[in-house]
């Protein structure tokens, strides 16, 4: 089995790439928010998707984070997984961390956190949401919002602020939960993983789709996961 203890040559690769990542979803994300947007334009549904792929790069970039990847300095690591997991709906970094390293430590059994046993989507989803949904969060998000309202539109706000974060907690379930786990797998890391097409797999959920080579190699950074797919295709 190849290794790839790739987070000790990331350079500064790994932050540009988190930086760039949050960087175009705030300013994404402004524009949006003043856009004069009408429902007949198909332009407000791509933005619409847009905004969601972003929100889950934002909690791809934490995610890495937790697992060291995004840079070796450990302080600017964890701050920048801080930053992007507060900035996706107020998430607090330092709450999914141990759950998501008991997710790898636990995979696929009922000590895992993103697991439910009943293969049921939407009792599965709600389960998975519950395990990071807490009342700071709500409180936060309504504070916000009023504050908000009283600068930018309403509407604006709901369409692309509220509503691709909430459309992003499903992709990230769907792709990078429960297509991945569900049902009976017997090899060692309980995940499966999708075919080998790398456009689809970045769009889909930046490359989560290779969910067996994740958890075989979690040290490597999102971006780089379709060179282990390559690399354990050719063995």
């Amino acid at each position: 089995m190849r290794e790839y203890p790739i987070s000790s040559s990331l350079g500064a690769k790994g932050i540009l790439i988190a930086i760039s990542i949050i960087s175009i979803w705030a300013v994404s994300l402004c524009f949006l928010l003043q856009w004069d947007f009408n429902w007949t334009n198909p332009l407000t549904y791509l933005a619409i998707l847009f905004q969601m792929h972003l929100y889950t790069g934002l909690f791809i970039t934490a995610h890495d984070a937790m697992h060291g990847v995004v840079s070796t300095n450990k302080e600017i690591n964890h701050t920048i997984g801080w930053i992007a997991a507060i900035l996706f709906s107020f998430n607090f970094y330092w709450k999914l961390f141990p759950k998501h390293h008991e997710h790898h430590r636990y995979v696929a059994t009922d000590k895992d956190p993103d697991y439910h046993a009943s293969g049921n989507f939407f009792i599965w989803y709600l389960s998975f949401i519950k395990q990071y949904l807490n009342i700071w969060q709500f409180l936060l998000m309504a504070i916000s919002f009023n504050i908000l309202k009283l600068f930018l539109s309403t509407e604006n706000l709901i369409v692309f602020w509220m509503l691709p974060a909430i459309l992003s907690t499903l992709q990230l379930f769907y792709f990078g939960t429960y297509l991945p786990h569900k049902g009976q797998i017997d090899n060692k890391h309980h995940s499966h993983s999708q075919n080998e097409n790398h456009l689809w797999a970045f769009i889909s959920c930046y490359f989560f789709g290779y969910h067996y080579e994740h958890h075989d190699s979690p040290g490597t950074p999102w971006w780089r996961l379709w060179q282990v797919k390559e690399a354990y295709g050719k063995r």
